[in-house]
């Protein structure tokens, strides 16, 4: 059994490595909202709710899995997209609209474990991005890897970190 930290590297699989990756950029389909640290999870489920049935009713399948863009610094209130990869526009309605995924280069990590963790893993991130010299853009997101259940064990939840590179 090995009893390293998990912040040693040698412990970690790669994909909990911080990296830099070059992307393309994504046509989404998106719900856009400000809200306050205590109404995400509404939001959420508000949003997952109306893109579910526009897609649907659209004929347009998600070519992704879910992601949520906040754009700036959490605050008091939060500005943020959620969302799928769809590859292709969608006409408004219900709240959704046609929204991108930045191409370019993007520091990325995956988090292991519940959603309480994810500030940690995002400061993280950061403190990479500040050490290689780089300057971290104005926005970041996460993709949900692992769709959350009521009954599953929350460290087996994956989340994707990604925060595009400020050229």
């Amino acid at each position: 059994m090995n009893t390293q930290n998990d912040h040693d590297s040698s412990t970690q699989d790669p994909e909990q490595q911080p990296r830099l990756v070059e992307r393309e950029p994504e046509t989404t389909a998106v719900v856009h909202g400000v809200v306050s640290p205590a109404e995400v999870r509404t939001f959420f489920d508000e949003a997952f709710g109306a893109l579910g049935r526009v897609l649907r009713e659209q004929r347009v399948p998600p070519r992704s899995a879910a992601f949520g863009l906040h754009h700036g610094a959490p605050g008091e209130k939060w500005d943020l997209e959620v969302g799928f990869v769809t590859g292709r526009e969608v006409r408004a309605e219900h709240g959704v609209v046609t929204g991108e995924l930045p191409g370019g280069r993007v520091a990325r990590v995956t988090h292991h474990g519940g959603f309480d963790g994810l500030g940690d893993t995002w400061e993280r991130l950061g403190a990479w991005i500040r050490a290689q010299g780089l300057r971290a853009g104005e926005y970041r997101w996460e993709v949900y890897v692992t769709q959350p259940t009521p009954d599953m064990d929350p460290r087996d939840l994956r989340t994707e970190l990604n925060w595009p590179i400020a050229d």
